[in-house]
């Protein structure tokens, strides 16, 4: 049995990989440049051109490659760019299963609760209509494009993943340690987030179940407040929360790309849950406590 990833190297793919390779399964990796990354053991990594070979036979593609949202301040180039890592490559993944001998098994294809917009205080289930910015017009299109596979299909629409390897959470420890930290403005926003060990647990639940198909949040069945989140890391840290952060501090910062941060999310895992996956973290409490108490 083996699974094939692309953006290993990532967040969610390399702790996506570790897990698979303590379970047995055998991985290959995906990478423009396979020699970067030979250290990784047990890991069998190949170019792009070789992906067509990869896939055939395997038991799933785990396809989550794509430039960072927030790495960078937005301009036309780099949404050019957010859109290219995301569109063209998930056009290859296609390609590559429909030409391979053998097709996989199933097709994990990442995507964003960015496809919902701004709903400010609205809930939103995986049956909700998409928003109409830049990021919920990506999103539609990525998934759109994942579609053509003819095989069984999944977009995981992931939340904020919270980890300590990387993401929004170790950028908000440091002024939390500082005794710095603080909302977002008035804290009003909802923020939908999924702890790591969620994330990679929804992916393998959608690797093993054959039922499990279409659109799935992959966040916490409790989205909070800006203001509950900053109040839950400061308790974790030991240290207090009451600085707030200025929204047009991260617009100078980001550009237009803050409306990530500030976009408000109220989305619930509703089919993720039908589907059967149980969350091990399912309150913010919790989750920031394992993660950095």
């Amino acid at each position: 049995m083996h699974v094939v990833i692309t953006g290993a190297s990532g967040l969610v793919g390399g702790a996506l990989v570790k897990e698979l390779r303590s379970r047995g399964v055998g991985v290959t990796a995906v990478s423009r440049n396979p020699r970067a990354h030979t250290a990784l053991s047990g890991v069998n990594w190949t170019n792009w051109d070789g992906l067509a070979d990869a896939v055939s036979g395997a038991a799933g593609v785990v396809h989550l490659a794509g430039e960072g949202i927030v790495d960078q301040r937005w301009n036309s180039s780099r949404k050019a760019a957010l859109r290219d890592s995301r569109i063209e490559t998930t056009r290859q993944v296609v390609e590559a299963i429909q030409a391979s001998g053998e097709k996989p098994a199933v097709l994990i294809s990442a995507s964003a609760i960015g496809y919902y917009g701004n709903q400010v205080e609205r809930e939103s289930t995986e049956a909700a209509s998409p928003g109409d910015d830049f990021l919920a017009q990506l999103c539609v299109d990525w998934e759109a494009e994942s579609q053509g596979a003819g095989i069984r299909t999944v977009n995981a629409r992931f939340g904020i993943v919270l980890a300590n390897e990387g993401g929004a959470l170790p950028r908000l420890l440091f002024p939390f340690r500082l005794g710095l930290g603080g909302p977002i403005g008035l804290g009003r926003a909802w923020w939908s987030w999924i702890h790591l060990d969620d994330a990679v647990g929804a992916i393998l639940h959608a690797l093993e179940q054959n039922h499990v198909e279409g659109a799935m949040n992959l966040t916490a069945p409790n989205p909070v407040r800006n203001s509950q989140f900053s109040s839950a890391l400061g308790s974790a840290l030991g240290r207090p929360a009451l600085m707030p952060v200025p929204p047009l501090a991260l617009k100078l910062m980001l550009g237009e790309g803050a409306s990530v941060l500030l976009a408000s999310q109220r989305i619930l895992p509703t089919r993720t849950l039908d589907l059967g996956y149980r969350f091990k973290f399912s309150d913010i409490d919790s989750a920031l406590q394992d993660l950095v108490a």
